[in-house]
């Protein structure tokens, strides 16, 4: 292992002389570090940087060859592979051709812990393992696009979004490394449920964490996030896309309150956002939709709201 020569991935792709090749970059806090490049064919060896490091290659095609911790490897990279750098190793990659790559990088300090419980209490991630090449994972590849998917409808992630991304791919990588990795057998206690949704309705404008949610039922990060899914049927950041739409549409109803301060308190960081969610999920713009249910000699209606499950009791 070599000594970080930066603090973050994010602060070298920021920093170091392939800056200008990113053409997107987000940043949830220190949990989570996403970037997009486009990148000439060459050397594209990364220094020591104290971040596990996932790549995807958007469109694969490539030779790509080098060392990324886990011992020399060339392989032919096809469309929506993965490659993992281990953390504090200065990795060696040449690429024969130019490419796109996604990357989103864990801050080792943020996520050990999170590593050794999906590892079951074994020595974490198996990087001699993992960063052999190229990889395939259905599930790592859904959770990235997601993850993209949301940023682009809401800017930065926000915490609870990327703990919860973070942990659903971490624990796959474990899986992937050879972990005892078994199924989550039940959900959340009833009165646990209950007060995390009570948590989640009282808190729509804040940036709630997942770590947050989770030391209020007295569970790990990545045992909640597994265990809530189960009870509920989708993981906790959906929930909670439901339950601010839930509300939007309250308030365009009975409210005369602006979009833009309808927004602000139901979490979102502006009228266009709220207005691209409001769109995916309810087929029309909080103005339409304010339109069509306070009509001349129409009852208040919530037109096109589906309401997230309650908790069972």
């Amino acid at each position: 292992m070599t000594e970080p020569a930066y603090g973050s991935f994010a602060q070298w792709y920021s920093d170091g002389h392939l800056a200008h090749y990113v053409r997107t970059m987000k940043s949830a806090g220190d949990i989570i570090h996403l970037l997009e490049a486009a990148q000439p064919a060459g050397d594209m060896s990364d220094p020591a940087v104290p971040d596990l490091v996932l790549y995807q290659d958007l469109h694969g095609g490539s030779r790509v060859s080098g060392d990324m911790g886990g011992g020399r490897f060339n392989v032919r990279s096809e469309k929506g592979s993965f490659f993992l750098s281990a953390p504090h190793f200065a990795n060696t990659v040449v690429v024969d051709k130019e490419h796109e790559l996604r990357s989103v990088s864990f801050p080792l300090a943020q996520w050990q812990s999170v590593m050794d419980e999906a590892a079951g209490g074994q020595s974490s991630l198996d990087y001699q393992k993992l960063c052999m090449g190229a990889f395939a994972s259905p599930t790592i590849r859904s959770a990235v696009r997601n993850l993209w998917a949301l940023c682009d409808e809401e800017g930065a992630p926000s915490r609870l979004l990327a703990q919860a991304a973070g942990c659903e791919i971490l624990a796959e990588l474990c899986r992937l490394g050879g972990a005892p990795f078994s199924a989550t057998k039940g959900g959340l206690a009833p009165w646990a449920e209950r007060r995390c949704l009570e948590l989640l309705r009282t808190h729509l404008s804040e940036d709630i964490s997942l770590k947050e949610l989770a030391a209020e039922v007295q569970l790990s990060p990545f045992h909640f996030s597994r265990m809530f899914k189960h009870s509920l049927g989708v993981p906790p950041r959906v929930y909670l896309t439901w339950l601010r739409m839930e509300r939007v549409c309250e308030l365009l109803a009975q409210t005369d309150l602006p979009v833009t301060e309808i927004a602000q308190e139901v979490g979102y960081s502006s009228n266009q956002v709220l207005a691209r969610v409001f769109m995916k999920h309810r087929g029309v713009s909080p103005s339409e939709y304010r339109r069509v249910v306070r009509g001349p000699g129409r009852p208040l209606i919530t037109l096109g709201v589906r309401a997230p499950l309650e908790g069972r009791q």
